[in-house]
């Protein structure tokens, strides 16, 4: 797919531009009915949709169908998340000339959208993550408009939903281009008043550094590398220490190792007994399909660096199969000291490939987990009755957007309290989620008004409220109980 030329950008983002105003004074009904229009047009369209991105990803039908139903999910919960209003944080605070430490006027604060916004599709999610995926829900359930960068893996399925999308949305709502160049000029067109991006470490900083160096730098939310990694507690070990390895095999290599959660790191106590059922775990596994040749090669060439590495042995290194695109998965084996003293080895490596690190005492294990760069997420498996205090020392060493106990990484819930974040490299902004309900607030920003006529004041703020918000009425001076 050629790239967008830098008119059809500039395009794109000034018909974003003018249609902002309109989209963001929609009363949340109409907001959210749209939301639901497009989650609607999704199923009726899933297996002509599901055909497309099986023929550009390979990902297999039935990931694929669930994929499209999660997106769906998506869409119908920030429905939720706009008619409920509670998003808006509506405060009202009134006048009082007794209020100390100086009589106070009327002020009355909300948030309200920071316009056009631009999203950057990933090749592993070519629905949750792309043009209707969860950046473009939550924003437009925010009430911005979006402009997508397409994915160069799948750029006619997104060409594909664009013009359903087309179908329920408002002119110049949702806008689709392409390539790598057209998606530097999206983040440095003016109009534009964010980003959302998942993607590589490499690429998401580029974009970041040019969104930072513009001459009104915006948000840049970038979703990037993580290694994930997960610790199982000697009183696990001895506990179910085969179970724990068949486990992490199935999270390590589900979707071919290519999710963003992909437990890339496994502590395990020295002498624990488990090479044989971790090589069989991982050579059960029969090579299959990477989303692309681009990623077929990097896991090659990041792979071999690892298994060439003095301090590294394999544990199992197939082999790589005749076809460019497809992968075998591997697993090799370090120690802590090694990995501290090494920090080549803490390249993430994107594909059915992790690294066993095993170590000898808690010092050894916590000193290695504070050299880890910050990630996505950590899973400790330990033994509750045996396991609080190490799980406490553990904790404080990770440094982490979302932490697992006994359970594991891949599978990232689409709920409220979901965080899918973390301090970087993970992310660009550890303050934020790109999953979940709250991943809302990345496109809003606050307006106060005060001493503002009712009449004037946006719907959410008069005194009648009529679209019927949750609103904090002259609450204390830490925020309180919400009142209608």
């Amino acid at each position: 797919m050629p790239s967008s030329h830098p008119s059809v950008v500039a395009s794109a983002a000034k018909a974003a531009q003018a249609a902002a105003p309109a989209l963001g004074a929609f009363p949340l009904t109409r907001r959210s009915a749209l939301l639901r229009d497009l989650a609607r047009t999704l199923g009726d369209h899933d297996v002509r949709l599901a055909s497309v991105a099986e023929d550009e990803t390979r990902l297999g039908a039935e990931r694929l169908k669930g994929e499209i139903h999660r997106t769906r999910v998506q869409l119908e919960m920030f429905a939720d998340v706009v008619e409920d209003g509670g998003f808006l944080d509506a405060v009202i605070d009134h006048a009082d000339p007794s209020a100390l430490p100086a009589p106070r006027p009327d002020l009355r604060r909300m948030l309200v959208p920071l316009g056009p916004v631009a999203v950057f599709s990933a090749s592993n999610f070519p629905f949750a993550f792309s043009v209707l995926g969860g950046d473009t829900a939550s924003a437009l359930a925010a009430g911005c408009p979006v402009v997508v960068k397409a994915h160069e893996g799948h750029p006619r399925l997104s060409d594909l939903t664009a013009r359903l999308a087309a179908d329920v949305l408002p002119e110049g709502v949702l806008t689709v281009i392409h390539g790598r160049e057209a998606g530097r000029e999206l983040v440095t067109d003016p109009a534009i008043r964010a980003v959302g991006f998942t993607g590589s470490t490499a690429g998401g900083r580029a974009l970041f550094d040019l969104a930072a160096s513009r001459p009104d730098p915006i948000p840049f939310y970038g979703e990037l590398g993580s290694l994930n990694p997960v610790v199982v507690t000697p009183a696990a070990c001895v506990a179910r220490g085969a179970e724990l390895a068949r486990g992490f095999a199935a999270s390590a290599t589900l979707g071919q190792g290519q999710f963003c959660t992909k437990p890339g790191l496994l502590f395990l106590p020295e002498g624990h007994g488990l090479d044989e059922v971790l090589r069989g775990e991982f050579a059960s596994r029969a090579p299959a399909p990477l989303l692309g040749e681009w990623i077929a090669n990097s896991y090659r060439t990041t792979l071999t660096a690892l298994a060439a590495h003095p301090a590294v042995r394999p544990l199992h290194n197939p082999p790589q199969p005749a076809d460019p695109r497809h992968a075998a998965p591997a697993l090799l084996t370090t120690t802590a000291e090694a990995l501290r003293t090494s920090p080549e080895l803490l390249e993430e490596c994107f594909g059915p490939a992790s690294l066993v690190v095993t170590y000898t005492t808690r010092n050894d294990v916590l000193e290695t987990l504070r050299a880890l760069p910050a990630g996505l997420t950590a899973t400790v498996q330990g033994e509750e009755a045996e396991d609080e205090e190490l799980f406490h020392a553990l904790t404080a060493a990770l440094y982490t957007g979302r932490l697992v106990w006994n359970g594991w990484p891949t599978g990232v819930a689409v709920t409220a309290a979901m965080h899918h974040g973390g301090p970087w490299p993970a992310t660009t902004s550890p303050l934020h989620t790109s999953v979940g309900t709250r991943a809302i607030t990345r496109w809003l920003r606050p307006i106060a008004y005060q001493n503002t006529p009712d009449a004037f004041l946006p719907p959410p703020l008069q005194d009648a409220n009529p679209w019927n918000v949750p609103r904090e009425v002259n609450p204390p001076g830490v925020p309180g109980s919400r009142q209608g």
